[in-house]
């Protein structure tokens, strides 16, 4: 399995498993566990969540279905930016710590940019590092500029991770945000790496696909995984889908398959608004 080292020498694993929309639909829930702890089993041990999600259901459900698993994953949870405060971050990391049925985050990070003054964000984060409540901090939906902001901010290079939208149709961070983040050596952690299901399969990523043996998903995740760089947390509701997920490990895309793949879908050209789901 390759691993991305964040800031402060920790290994994590490149591929790991999302979960937004999962634990909201009781007649789901059997295989949503089934899945969650395959992918586990299968070596995707970062799993992200955040209290967002079903308001809570979500940090609910990941309590229940990683039951006797916890000391094999890299837990991962994201903050409202309204609960961002230095008081309200350490109430809203309480409450997703007992939903989650653990005593820490590996890592914490604020959802989206918010009212609240970063300084007063990373002074709570800081505090629950001091507690042992997190073990890492970091952010999600942060731009180029906000980056800098967060840097001059004292403390602001505390950050472990920022969570962006990025795929094959979504490479707007390319132009400047993955640059600086590989410059401060902040990974990058993808999000929606394949658009929620919605890239188009066929033409070139089917023709890499058979080429490889493998599916046209399957090649889009590998595409995101080509940065040692880059950690890629795809969404799996179902075991059989998590198995072709894991697979994309396997498959290393040379220069041929890149070149392609950029002529189907172009990188920026100019700076992008970062864009969100």
């Amino acid at each position: 399995m390759s691993r991305v080292v964040l800031p402060g020498g920790t290994r994590v694993p490149a591929l790991g498993i999302g979960t937004w929309m999962m634990g909201e639909r009781p007649a789901a829930r059997k295989e949503e566990t089934e899945s969650v702890r395959l992918g586990v089993e299968l070596g995707l041990t970062l799993v992200d969540t955040a209290e967002m999600y079903g308001e809570g259901a979500c940090e609910t459900f990941l309590g229940e279905a990683l039951a006797g698993l916890r000391d094999k994953v890299f837990l991962v949870s994201k903050v409202y930016p309204h609960n961002a405060s230095r008081a309200g971050v350490v109430a809203a990391c309480e409450r997703s710590l007992k939903r989650l049925k653990t005593d820490h985050l590996d890592l914490y990070l604020l959802h989206w940019r918010g009212g609240v003054p970063l300084a007063e964000t990373i002074i709570g984060f800081e505090h629950l590092k001091s507690q042992g409540k997190i073990r890492h901090w970091g952010v999600s939906n942060f731009d180029t500029d906000d980056m800098n902001e967060l840097y001059e901010t004292p403390g602001g290079e505390g950050c472990a991770v920022n969570q962006v939208l990025y795929n094959l149709t979504r490479r707007g961070p390319e132009y400047d945000l993955l640059p600086w983040l590989e410059e401060q050596e902040i990974p990058l952690m993808a999000y929606s790496p394949i658009e929620q299901g919605r890239i188009k399969t066929s033409g070139v990523l089917a023709q890499i696909a058979a080429k490889h043996g493998a599916k046209p998903f399957q090649v889009a995740l590998a595409w995101v995984l080509r940065s040692p760089n880059n950690i890629v947390i795809p969404k799996a509701s179902r075991p059989e889908h998590m198995r072709e997920n894991a697979g994309a490990r396997d498959i290393k895309l040379d220069n041929d398959d890149l070149a392609a793949l950029d002529a189907a879908f172009p990188p920026p050209s100019r700076k992008r608004s970062l864009e969100m789901l």
